[in-house]
This record gives C-alpha cells, structure tokens and sequence, in this order.
C-alpha cells in the first residue's frame, strides 16, 4: 500500500471529494480482509488461564479440556497456570485480554465468587467483566468431622457448637470455598463458628485427622479415601442432591438447611465483549466433549458433575452465585 504523504499546498475543491473517495475505499479493503481472519478463528494457539497452581482439580479440568478441545477445533490449546490473590492474578489477565477467543480461563467459585470480593480494590466485574461460554461441572463441598467428636450429622454441629459456645472448622486457607461456606454455617444457623485456616487442604486434613481441630470443609474430591477407611466422618456435601462419588453421604438438604446448597464450579469463561459466533462454538465444543463417556468419567472420578448449558444460563448461574457468596465474603472482613 503507498504510503500517502500531506500535501503542501491546500486540495483543490476536486481533489478533496477524490481523496476522500480513496479513503472510503481504503477502509473497505480493510473490512475485506478483516472478515476471513474472524471467520477462521482460531488463527493461533488458544492459552487456558488456571488461577491455581499446577496439580489440582482446576489444572486437571482445563488439560482435559485443553486435550480435547485442541481436537475439536483442530488448533493447540495450552493451559498456563497463574495462581495467586484468590484466582484475581489470572482472572484479571483474562479480563483485560483481547476478546478474541484466544485467551480463556478455567472459571470457578475462587476467581469468580470470592477473591476479587477479598481485595482491598475489587479488580474486576466477575459477572460482566467476562463472557461466560459454558458451565463445566459442579463440585460440592464436604463438611465433615473427626470421628472422636459428638458430630455425626448436621444438626449435631449446630447443636454442640451450641451447648459449648464455640466450634472451630478448618478449612484450606482465608477466602478458599471451604471458609466462605462454614462463614455461611454460621449466619444461617446462627451458631459461634471460628474459622482456623490452614495453607491448604492437606495440613487441614492431618489436623482434622489427629482432632486437633473437631470439623473441617472443603471441596469433595481429595477426602473420599479418609471416609472409606474411616478415618473423617462426612456429614453433608453441600448440593442440592446426593453426590454419586458418596452417595451414602446425605446433602445439606436432607437436614433441611435449603440455604446451604452451594457447588463450587468448574467453567469455561473469556474476556468481555468476544464475537457472538466464537462463544457459540465453544459452548457446543464444551458440551460435545461433556458428552462424551470417557470425560464423563474422568469428571465425575474427580467428584465433578458434569453439566451442559447454553452460555445464558452459565451467566445466570454465575450471577446467582455472586450474589450469594459476595454479601459472606465482605461480612466475613475477608482479606487477602
């Protein structure tokens, strides 16, 4: 393209209605050639942000996911793991990423639900600030006991953290899913919970397991070896409905306690503003994979529930969860 040069003596009336006419067809030519680079999405490597380090149940579903959906669209798909402020660091890499379709995050309650509601300054918008493509999986939490404690059930939690004043709960550390939840124990039962936190879910479990601390929260997935050996008692797991990785253990539900139900999410989200058709075939990328048997086992080996939605319905559920966990968070003071 010639490189076009101001002139030093002012258009002539004929001349301005000419330049202007190359410029119209200037800009044409660019929308020409900028139809077929959208159209052939992806052009380049897909990066998947994971807001937890390398190993856990987050990186676990975004390589499954990666490995598959580098398949499906016939490109590389790579997962590079960002962890830090409560998922915030790489949630607010993927917000301020281009909307291309080129940079995605595993979504889930800690990025989304609870760390940017931790922060001094919130960093981003976790509803509108993304496009939201497709809900994963749910994962519940367990709350569950040392077996040497009076704490079988449920209501006997609410009923000894009554008669003796104070009952401590682990979890895996300030604003992890497992704090927020027992912070949601103690407002709607309306019992003296002490939040002990822990620098992640394995010290937990050694105290938990040597009764040092009575009770303790967390994701599901890592504790089913200590219910089957007998070591921890599980009292509920936090869905609306039984979990088929324990199926024996009741929900909350179950006791009664209809405002506890709360599954820790596995999704997949982008940068606000992505074209309409990218998220759309994303979506059905995301719930053809979903459909199939082998990731459908591999998901709920890992305690997840794997769920197929359109993209509105992600948001919603993301909205509504949002709504419930911000209001624990900031009336917990937690801080990171």
């Amino acid at each position: 393209m010639p490189h076009l040069h101001p002139t030093s003596q002012p258009l002539s009336a004929v001349a301005r209605p000419a330049r202007r006419s190359a410029l119209k067809l200037l800009a044409a030519g660019a929308s020409a050639i900028a139809l077929p680079a959208l159209a052939a999405w992806p052009d380049k490597p897909i990066r998947i942000i994971v807001t937890f380090p390398a190993g856990g149940a987050s990186d676990i579903v975004a390589r499954v996911m990666a490995e598959q959906l580098a398949k499906k669209l016939s490109q590389a798909v790579v997962v590079d793991n960002r962890p830090g402020a409560g998922g915030s660091v790489g949630g607010l890499l993927v917000a301020q990423a281009a909307p291309d379709g080129h940079t995605l995050m595993l979504s889930n309650s800690t990025p989304i639900s609870i760390g940017p509601f931790a922060l001094e300054k919130q960093p981003y918008d976790p509803v509108q600030g993304f496009s939201h493509i497709a809900l994963i999986g749910n994962a519940p939490c367990v709350v569950m006991a040392n077996p040497a404690a009076p704490i079988k059930t449920m209501p006997d939690l609410e009923a000894q953290a009554r008669k003796l004043g104070r009952l401590d709960f682990g979890s895996g550390g300030p604003a992890s899913i497992g704090h927020i939840y027992g912070e949601l124990m103690k407002k709607t039962m309306g019992v003296n919970l002490v939040h002990i936190p822990y620098r992640g879910g394995a010290p937990m479990t050694t105290d938990l397991i040597a009764g040092v601390i009575p009770v303790g929260i967390d994701v599901l997935t890592a504790f089913v070896p200590y219910f089957r050996s007998g070591q921890l008692v599980p009292l509920a797991v936090t869905s609306a409905s039984r979990s088929p990785l324990v199926p024996d253990v009741p929900s909350v539900v179950e006791f009664g306690y209809r405002k506890l139900v709360l599954d820790n999410f596995f999704g997949l989200s982008g940068p606000a503003g992505m074209p309409a058709d990218v998220v759309a075939r994303l979506n059905a990328a995301c719930n053809e994979i979903l459909a199939g048997s082998e990731v459908k086992k591999r998901m709920l080996d890992l305690g997840i529930t794997p769920q197929a939605t359109s993209p509105a319905a992600f948001t919603t559920f993301v909205r509504d969860q949002v709504a419930v966990l911000a209001p624990a968070v900031r009336g917990a003071a937690v801080k990171l």
